[in-house]
């Protein structure tokens, strides 16, 4: 009995030191970890059509020059495709309970339920059929800001710690740098 209850003081400093270093953290670490569980496996929604008229080709070699996830920048990339579309920021509270995510950077016209083709507008509320990240499909989200443009998906090994990331969704011409 003594054991188990040694075991259970044991366990329960465990816990709660992990939930104590978790804390320290700044809070916008905190928001960005939990919500940056990147889905490698996500493809390019099918209505989409990649498109040669960007800044990029598919199959180019890239920096990146924007931080959305720890290690992303100064990476280096390989642009996966190019797609015309509009692209969005948005805020939103993710369906699976997880802290509302502000100013997410990107998500595109395709990946919106009823999206009309000549897009939204900063200030419209639309729901997310997106699935870059945990508790973002089906959520609810203001778009914050909108811009026509080529986005890329790309491949990318992270700075922070070596890992390759594929498919990351969204990157805008601006946010990478030819190698």
């Amino acid at each position: 009995m003594i054991k188990k209850v040694i075991f259970l003081i044991l366990a329960s400093t465990l816990v709660l030191s992990a939930c104590s270093n978790k804390e320290e953290q700044s809070e916008g670490s905190k928001n960005h970890d939990s919500h940056m569980k990147h889905n490698d496996e996500s493809k390019a929604p099918e209505d989409m059509t990649e498109t040669a008229q960007g800044k990029f080709e598919k199959g180019d070699k890239v920096t990146i020059t924007a931080g959305h996830m720890p290690g992303m920048k100064g990476a280096e990339a390989t642009v996966k495709g190019a797609y015309k579309t509009h692209a969005y920021v948005v805020s939103y509270e993710p369906t699976n309970g997880d802290k509302k995510v502000n100013n997410h950077k990107w998500v595109v016209n395709e990946e919106i339920k009823e999206a009309p083709e000549h897009g939204f507008s900063a200030g419209d509320t639309v729901k997310l059929e997106a699935d870059h990240m945990p508790g973002m499909k089906g959520a609810t989200a203001d778009v914050d800001d909108v811009k026509e443009t080529t986005v890329y998906m790309v491949d990318y090994k992270s700075k922070d710690n070596g890992k390759t990331v594929k498919n990351h969704k969204w990157m805008t011409g601006d946010e990478l740098k030819a190698r």
